[in-house]
């Protein structure tokens, strides 16, 4: 035996073109898979906006809510970055504390001490209410207009 032959892998297979079965050897193979690989990676990416715009109408709304989970975690992580930048900085916090105490009490005073000024703000909080939600009449037409 001659140990110097090499034995050449090899498969056979019909090719389209003549449908006549032909030898391949492991490199043609290989080339051959690669080529199958990038056919398929091919249309994968042409029907990739197909694929995201039925995804993204199928579940629009939990998307939008994770977005917004997500938007919210991150404005609270900003500002309470912002907050601890500011608290670091000296006299500013104390002058903070004071502003914040300062303003509590005003506000206790001016509208919780006396039953007038605790009516009166709960009337601006009502008027304020209805201009975010709208008018009682026009909640309560809207509810009942969905049955």
């Amino acid at each position: 035996m001659d140990p110097e032959v090499k034995q050449e892998n090899s498969t056979e297979f019909e090719t389209p073109e003549s449908g006549t079965m032909r030898k391949l050897s492991s490199s043609e193979q290989a080339q051959e898979q690669w080529q199958q690989l990038g056919e398929q990676a091919s249309r994968f990416l042409k029907d990739l906006p197909a694929y995201l715009s039925e995804f993204f109408s199928e579940y629009r709304q939990p998307i939008v809510t994770v977005g917004l989970v997500l938007a919210i975690f991150l404005t609270a992580k900003v500002a309470f970055a912002i907050l601890g930048a500011i608290n670091e900085i000296p006299l500013l916090a104390p002058s903070f504390e004071i502003i914040g105490i300062g303003y509590t009490a005003w506000f206790v005073y001016r509208y919780l001490l006396k039953a007038s000024s605790r009516n009166e703000l709960s009337n601006d909080f009502s008027s304020l209410k209805e201009q975010v939600l709208g008018q009682r009449d026009q909640i309560m037409d809207k509810f009942s207009t969905k049955e």
